[in-house]
């Protein structure tokens, strides 16, 4: 679980300006993101004519990849939520639905942090993130398929009724994921239908209070399991426990521990607050703010993600909204000001 930190972003470090670099680059030498196919839709492209399918213009889908970008925290899925955290089935399948209808499109932690989100012109990107690799996450039957009311049940149930809503997510795993021993099964399944892998460190570390040596055989022993469980993976997101950052802050992107070693392109917070643009100015990939799942009532609700999709929906918080094309970043010239001088030359303002 974790607290609710409050406040705005805290400003780019040294390090995490250098990061940003790092993340804006691409994959480089950890990989590719898995490319997963988005149904095309008539408003996002139109065809030349020599067949080819050419970007929207920007103008007329209200093109804005400078706007925010939910990031959304889930842990138990249970029809006995015991805390703030908990969602039932129900809640998790309705605010899918919304997400659904109002026109998002879920990626993954990595493809946010790179920028490489392949997102169709007019629609938004929402990353899906759960922490704490509970049953209620997933669990598997004897043929290998998600039980229904997981949240990977309910996910692919809400895919198959939105075809557009692609079916994927960034799971933060602990040790022994998912009540599988080892983790062979589910976290293969997860990697092999296009979901991410990321570090929680295996025991749900507090990291804030513990020293270097053990913040890194925290993060390193996950990833090593995870890796021994899906040979090749590569694990280069981590949320933090609690939110809680360690000292220095860079052991949270890399550092070791044995012989393993750890290199993480994005580092994410428990949050109260959607997060920028990855081509904004204040985008910063070691300190990633998510919103905590959760309706209008209860402890905290104006951090909760309903009060805050509601902000997006109505253009009090200006929201990302792709272009469809992922070599130029469009936006209103008006908000020029916010981007980032190291995409200035894919820049295509309106």
């Amino acid at each position: 679980m974790g607290h609710q930190p409050r406040g705005s972003l805290p400003r780019r470090t040294a390090l995490s300006a250098g990061f940003a670099l790092l993340a804006a680059v691409g994959c480089g030498t950890t990989g590719e993101p898995v490319t997963v196919e988005v149904p095309a839709t008539g408003a996002s492209t139109a065809v030349s004519a020599t067949g080819v399918a050419a970007p929207a213009d920007p103008a007329s889908v209200r093109a804005n990849e400078l706007g925010m970008v939910p990031v959304l925290m889930y842990h138990q899925i249970t029809d006995q939520p015991s805390s703030v955290y908990d969602r039932t089935p129900e809640d998790f399948r309705a605010e899918l639905e919304r997400l659904a209808r109002e026109d998002y499109v879920p990626v993954r932690t990595i493809d946010y942090a790179t920028g490489r989100m392949d997102v169709p012109a007019g629609k938004h990107p929402v990353v899906l993130t759960f922490d704490d690799s509970t049953a209620s996450q997933l669990a598997l039957d004897e043929q290998g398929n998600p039980a229904p009311n997981t949240a990977v049940g309910i996910l692919l149930d809400v895919a198959r009724a939105h075809p557009e809503f692609r079916p994927v997510a960034s799971f933060y795993v602990n040790s022994a994921p998912f009540n599988d021993p080892g983790g062979q099964r589910t976290l293969t399944w997860l990697h092999e239908h296009g979901f991410e892998v990321g570090n929680h460190t295996a025991t749900h570390a507090n990291l804030g209070g513990a020293g270097a040596d053990e913040v890194q055989r925290e993060i390193a022993d996950v990833q090593q399991e995870i890796q021994r469980a899906v040979p090749g993976i590569e694990v280069v997101t981590l949320a933090l426990p609690f939110g809680a950052m360690p000292e220095p802050h860079e052991l949270a992107v890399r550092g070791s521990s044995g012989e393993a070693r750890y290199e993480h392109r994005a580092v994410l917070l428990v949050g109260s607050n959607p997060a920028p643009s990855p081509f904004a100015k204040d985008f910063d990939p070691a300190r990633v703010p998510r919103i905590r799942s959760q309706g209008k009532d209860g402890e905290e609700a104006q951090f909760g993600s309903t009060v805050w999709l509601d902000k997006l929906a109505s253009g009090e918080v200006p929201r990302y909204t792709s272009d469809g094309d992922p070599d130029h970043v469009s936006f209103p010239r008006n908000t020029e000001a916010k981007l980032a001088p190291e995409h200035e030359s894919r820049a295509r303002p309106y």
